[in-house]
């Protein structure tokens, strides 16, 4: 809504006097909200946004442009977009009926241009981006996401902004490797296992992380370490010499949450992992 003021002048014989002034307000007949389906994300993830827009006006709203920043922001002198639109993903709604998608002028920024809000009715763009290189992944970082529609018929720009987050939880993978590949008959072997943790939070004893094996061929008077510390059965984890079975108890292992640095030239945000190794060593 925008207010306006207005005053007048009366001349006579050489002279002028000038009114009262008056106060009115502009109420802007269309409205926007931008909402995500899922406003948590993952690094790589996508995200898909629904853009609304209402018009309670009489007249039809028609070549608007729909401009949407993706997130910008500032990286020393470089601006880095935190989001990349996925072409041809806009579907186009008006009044509940799929029609035509209007055109994609530009994708960063995002650029739609020719659409039309039918007089006292709605139109909803629904479109879909992924995250990227310039995506915040910490724990207390977000995407701060606004729209922009402009074009005849509106008095002033309209904007609906909408935030999401990274989930907040460990992302974990396990890599398995032996040492030596090849080894002799009642030879001894080392099986390492390592656990990356990609996530914005620390995997904790509460996490129950659990690492169970069945080693073929099964393995006899094994030693276990655990960051290069040795561990006991059956209190950190049990072994079957008769099935090969091998498993870890829960809650003894831990893996420190990753941490996350961004170029302050290029922009681009890496991410090292946090880690905890096992190492299971025996005879076969």
């Amino acid at each position: 809504m925008a207010t306006f003021t207005n005053q007048a002048t009366l001349s006579y014989n050489g002279g002028s006097t000038n009114s009262n002034i008056i106060t009115g307000e502009i109420i802007e007949v269309l409205t926007v909200s931008k909402t995500a389906v899922v406003d948590t994300y993952r690094t790589p993830d996508k995200i898909t946004y629904v853009v609304s827009l209402i018009n309670s006006g009489t007249t039809t709203l028609t070549g608007l442009t729909l401009t949407d920043d993706l997130g910008a922001y500032a990286v020393g002198n470089t601006t880095v977009y935190p989001l990349t639109y996925i072409p041809g993903s806009i579907r186009y709604y008006t009044n509940g009926t799929l029609v035509a998608a209007p055109t994609v002028g530009a994708t960063v920024p995002l650029t739609i241009t020719g659409i039309s809000v039918p007089a006292g009715g709605n139109a909803t763009i629904i479109y879909e981006t992924n995250t990227n290189e310039f995506t915040p992944r910490g724990n207390e970082d977000s995407v701060i996401n606004t729209v922009t529609v402009t074009g005849a018929g509106l008095a002033n720009a309209v904007t609906a902004t909408e935030t999401v987050s990274p989930v907040a939880a460990p992302d974990l993978s396990i890599t398995k490797s032996v040492s030596p590949s090849v080894v002799a008959e009642n030879g001894q072997i080392t099986y390492t296992f390592l656990i990356e943790n990609y996530g914005n939070t620390e995997a904790s004893e509460g996490d129950n992380v659990i690492i169970t094996d069945t080693f073929n061929p099964i393995l006899s008077g094994i030693t276990v370490t655990y960051n290069g510390k040795t561990w006991t059965a059956p209190n950190s984890y049990t072994y079957d010499e008769t099935t090969g079975r091998f498993a870890t108890v829960a809650g003894q292992i831990t893996v420190p949450v990753a941490t996350f640095t961004q170029d302050q030239t290029t922009g681009i945000i890496t991410t090292t992992p946090g880690t905890a190794t096992v190492t299971v060593t025996g005879t076969i």
